[in-house]
């Protein structure tokens, strides 16, 4: 007996495979829970509950991939949206990239996951701002970028409503905007700076020296395996004194060797230089979307999150002495950074701290054994007195080759002196000595209880950071279903309006006719009861509305017209007439002429009631 559960997620991933194959959307490096959302959302619009039967359907109804896509791919995006993160960008981000560059070099930002253009736009204005329309025209390309053409040709219009411009400044509006009708267009002259494009993240090579990336709330999407490897591509592509902006759910925590921060709260990373051609290949190889690169990928990323978070300090120098990785403990102790890397051991500051230093590492190179140098004195820049261990090993590839060497810096000062703590204690007062070790216990034991708490919270902040993503993802959802319902309750509003204007019309008419106007539906209930029947029976409209004409207590022998009615509601008559004695709410005897018509459906539906013309018959 199969799973449903296993059969559910077969079919779910066949859906993704069948939409690879046939139209070249790999949605597979997603998140499954947000996906499973967007694509349940348009199967509950044409009535379908499997992902088996959605497949079938897509085959049989080619036109629903264009509203799959639209549903999937959300498209939520302002112009200026965060205000506070873009006047970061305009106040610091974009003079510092204007500050590092010739006045004739050319700058070049990416606008990565743009949708329908705002936020290319936004950016374009900005530098139009601070440069000059002239110098912007001559200087400036803007590439951006979605995978999603329909978006994509809504960007190249570069028409908005003005509901879409609300958070422009108004002089910004005045200066790159031209008002058509009620619709708002960018200026050509700024629009033709911007060069749009259809881009897979996952897929395509990145475009290449680029100064500013913008890719806002995009990322959240991606499962963390495609976020590594779309963040190795930015890294790539990117100069080395390139910005990447990201949106307000988005955080780089766990890509530290990439990216560094430069305003945690607008969430604006500065790239981390990588001087070799050697490590920019490795870089885009761990974005290989291959299913063996991907474990590659994993593979590297542990390695070098281990090696960075070592609580021992730890360089590691090629076999003809060069600097190549420091990781993060070995930077703050050794006073070390980016520009370090690539020089030789010998011309940097700690070889001249620790004595045979040198020579050490000529014997390790030469015996291929490790080696240790004890109790190495190491003052750091706050003053603090350490003692280091320092430990040499060689480091060999995989044909048992030379290729470097791997020093490692231990701090032993609380061992050390906890050391001469007990000798010191042992030797005045040897009857403290259990104390001691209970003491050491009990530190030891505090240490891994902390150590225990410092992973719990680390684990905390990873699953608090997926929530963010998480709920900033069911938000622009959200804000797509608004945007949709807006739509309707436009609709709805125009209808209302239409539909109170024919109202209008009919109450205008019935006025102007002379005599009393009785409607009546098929169970003979009064639809319409004009002002001349109020004035001549006595009964308001409100009084006589949905009640039956047969039960209404009026001057009028409402029995005699019961089987002329039947007849015009079945059919068997298109114009009836009869005159009938009656008496006018005023008590005066009338004769009552009353002329019956069919009411007909407005769409020729058959009939749906009864018209009644009532006219006063001179004596």
């Amino acid at each position: 007996m199969s799973n449903p559960s296993v059969d559910h997620d077969a079919d779910f991933e066949a859906l993704l495979a069948y939409l690879k194959r046939t139209r070249g959307f790999d949605f597979t490096a997603y998140k499954r829970a947000s996906l499973m959302r967007r694509l349940q959302k348009r199967m509950q619009a044409v009535n379908i509950e499997s992902y088996g039967a959605y497949t079938d359907y897509l085959e049989v109804h080619p036109d629903e991939f264009a509203q799959l896509f639209d549903t999937i791919l959300i498209n939520v995006t302002n112009f200026f949206r965060d205000p506070a993160a873009w006047a970061q960008i305009s106040s610091d981000i974009l003079p510092r990239i204007l500050a590092a560059k010739r006045p004739d070099e050319q700058i070049r930002v990416w606008s990565a996951g743009c949708a329908s253009g705002e936020e290319a736009y936004t950016i374009a204005m900005l530098l139009a701002e601070a440069l000059g329309v002239d110098q912007f025209h001559e200087r400036v390309k803007i590439y951006a970028s979605d995978v999603d053409d329909a978006a994509l040709n809504r960007a190249r219009l570069a028409t908005y409503t003005a509901r879409d411009v609300a958070a422009v400044a108004p002089e910004l509006v005045d200066k790159y905007f031209d008002q058509i009708d009620q619709r708002f267009v960018i200026r050509k002259d700024l629009r033709r700076g911007v060069i749009y494009g259809r881009h897979d993240l996952v897929q395509d090579a990145p475009i290449s020296r680029i100064d500013l990336l913008i890719c806002r709330n995009a990322l959240m999407y991606f499962n963390a395996e495609a976020q590594t490897r779309i963040l190795s591509r930015f890294h790539f592509g990117l100069n080395d004194n390139g910005f990447l902006f990201l949106g307000k759910a988005e955080m780089l925590f766990t890509h530290a060797s990439l990216f560094t921060p430069v305003d945690i709260k607008r969430r604006v990373f500065a790239k981390v230089p990588r001087l070799g051609y050697r490590e920019r290949l490795m870089n885009m190889a761990q974005s290989t979307p291959s299913e063996g690169a991907d474990q590659a990928s994993k593979r590297t990323q542990f390695r070098e999150a281990a090696f960075d978070g070592s609580p021992v300090a730890q360089v590691v120098v090629d076999r003809h002495g060069f600097l190549v990785l420091t990781n993060k403990r070995a930077r703050t102790l050794l006073g070390l950074n980016a520009e370090h890397i690539g020089q030789t051991v010998h011309d940097l500051d700690f070889s001249y701290r620790v004595p045979e230093l040198k020579t050490r590492l000529e014997a390790v190179f030469q015996e291929r054994r490790p080696s240790i140098i004890q109790e190495i004195e190491w003052m750091t820049s706050s003053g603090d007195l350490h003692i280091l261990e320092v430990q040499l090993s060689p480091l060999m590839d995989g044909k048992n080759a030379l290729i470097g060497a791997n020093i490692a810096f231990t701090d032993i000062t609380r061992d050390k002196r906890l050391q001469e703590e007990i000798e010191h204690t042992s030797q005045e007062l040897e009857t403290t000595l259990e104390e001691l070790q209970s003491t050491n216990e009990e530190l030891e034991t505090t240490n891994e209880e902390l150590q225990s708490t410092v992973e719990e919270l680390e684990t905390t902040n990873e699953e608090l950071q997926s929530t963010n993503e998480e709920l900033e993802t069911m938000n622009e959802e959200l804000q797509s279903t608004n945007q949709e319902l807006q739509t309707l309750n436009d609709e709805l509003r125009r209808r209302s309006d239409d539909l109170n204007l024919v109202n209008a019309y009919l109450e205008s008419i019935l006025r102007t006719i002379g005599g009393a106007v009785i409607v009546l539906d098929r169970n003979l209930s009064v639809q319409i009861w004009n002002q001349d029947a109020e004035d001549s029976w006595g009964l308001r409209a409100d009084e006589v509305q949905d009640k039956n004409f047969l039960n209404l207590d009026i001057g009028l022998p409402v029995d005699q017209l019961k089987q002329p009615i039947r007849d015009c509601l079945n059919g068997e008559s298109d114009y009836h007439e009869i005159v009938l004695d009656a008496v006018n709410h005023r008590g005066k005897s009338i004769q009552c002429k009353v002329s019956l018509t069919p009411l007909i459906g407005a769409r020729g539906d058959g009939i749906r009631g009864a018209i009644l013309a009532l006219e006063d018959v001179e004596s």
